[in-house]
């Protein structure tokens, strides 16, 4: 398997036999003390912090394209470079960095299944030795294919091309947990809980394909529509992103800030319940 073969989800035993491919770049989000217990070998760590910014109360939004700039290029990515991601708690954050990835057009880059979890317990090599990045320069752009911001989405409220999906709890979505300003959820949003995508009994893989389609069409998101996913930072949310990209909608979006930047604004209509 070449890197331009890799599936946007690997399996442990896919990357096993990987690993010693060239511009093949293994991206470890998780905590740093699971890090320094036990990596995949090679594997780089990427402090979360690193790829998000805030400006109070929004939290989670996209950092600019200097800044990325820096930070990829800490890592030693280069536009040839397929990046591997994972963490240490069922995709969520290693999903954070995928979507910054499409959001400045690189699209060579894959998600482990399972993560660390998987690795691990299924008996796979690790190390505990901190590897080292090689710095390079890379120059990273903003596109906005995949971002959608509180302007698009209050442009599209009421639009039958354009669905929202809250990846937040149901108590976040009802209204009933607070965590700005104002509770509740974006008009017309549906509601599907992260979690629900993970299976854990297979060490926190995503479910088999046609149970997530099914998550998916229960709530009416459908391929020919625009689907903007949103949580409370766009970290729960970059994992039902990526989800519904490996499923192959080709129109997703996802809100950096999200309901920290929604459910904080002034102007910006709620619906509870």
């Amino acid at each position: 398997m070449t890197t331009a073969q890799i599936p946007l989800v690997i399996e442990p035993e896919q990357l096993q036999a990987q690993l010693d491919t060239p511009d093949l770049l293994i991206v470890d989000l998780g905590k740093p003390g699971t890090y320094a217990r036990a990596h995949i070998p090679g594997a780089i760590h990427l402090d979360y912090a690193q790829i998000i910014a805030m400006q109070k109360p929004a939290m989670g939004l996209l950092p600019d394209a200097t800044t990325l700039s820096q930070v990829f290029s800490s890592i030693g990515l280069t536009p040839e470079t397929h990046v591997i991601a994972y963490d240490d708690e069922g995709g969520g954050r290693a999903a954070r960095l995928l979507w910054t990835l499409d959001a400045i057009g690189h699209n060579k880059a894959s998600l482990l299944n399972g993560g660390i979890g998987a690795w691990f317990n299924e008996g796979y090599l690790t190390e505990n030795v901190p590897e080292q990045a090689t710095p390079g320069t890379y120059q990273a752009t903003i596109v906005d294919t995949a971002i959608a911001d509180q302007q698009f989405i209050l442009e599209h409220l009421g639009d039958d091309n354009v669905m929202l999906l809250d990846s937040r709890s149901p108590e976040e979505y009802r209204g009933e947990k607070k965590f700005a300003e104002r509770a509740g959820h974006i008009p017309g949003a549906v509601n599907l809980d992260w979690l629900d995508v993970m299976d854990k009994s297979r060490n926190m893989r995503l479910k088999p394909e046609a149970e997530l389609r099914a998550l998916m069409e229960e709530r009416g998101l459908t391929e020919d529509k625009t689907i903007v996913t949103y949580c409370q930072t766009h970290h729960r949310s970059a994992l039902t992103y990526f989800v519904l990209k490996v499923l192959g909608y080709s129109r997703v979006k996802g809100y950096p800030g999200s309901w920290s930047d929604w459910g904080n604004s002034e102007n910006t209509p709620v619906e509870t319940g």
